[in-house]
């Protein structure tokens, strides 16, 4: 199990983060969105494909990216992108975990969908912590990459 500190700080006292969703299914787009906004964060838009993501990365700390999109199974490149380019905490969160089970460069990890709120939350938590150098176990959702 990979670690990173932390103090014990609620999400909502957490810095501001800026988060990006890729997710070509609009109602899971904007289920997520109304989950991350009722938590306190700020959603910097939903994109459904490569072109939109990239075009939306220079303005995120944080993006939750589909492995199947819009113009195909492109998840995995985008979220390459994202992290090595952009700096991007990138998280997949898929129906198809399998297809990202072995890592992808840069990248954090991996969450199976569907997924609850509480697994969102605890998500943000982890990233927030490992942004700022902090340690605390990854929630138990969250399949981490080897680094």
């Amino acid at each position: 199990m990979q670690t990173i500190s932390t103090r014990e700080t609620a999400v909502n006292d957490a810095p501001r983060c800026r988060i990006l969703i890729v997710e070509d299914d609009l109602i899971i787009a904007l289920d997520l969105e109304d989950m991350i906004s009722d938590m306190g964060f700020d959603v910097v838009g939903l994109a459904s494909g490569r072109d939109h993501a990239l075009k939306l990365a220079p303005v995120c700390d944080i993006a939750f990216v589909d492995v199947n999109l819009s113009d195909g199974a492109s998840g995995p490149e985008i979220g390459r992108v994202l992290a090595e380019q952009f700096g991007i905490t990138v998280v997949f969160m898929t129906g198809n975990a399998e297809v990202v089970a072995a890592g992808v460069p840069g990248t954090l990890g991996v969450i199976s969908k569907p997924v609850s709120p509480r697994t969102v939350e605890d998500t943000l938590r982890y990233i927030i912590a490992g942004r700022a150098n902090e340690t605390m176990s990854a929630p138990s959702m969250l399949k981490v990459f080897a680094a």
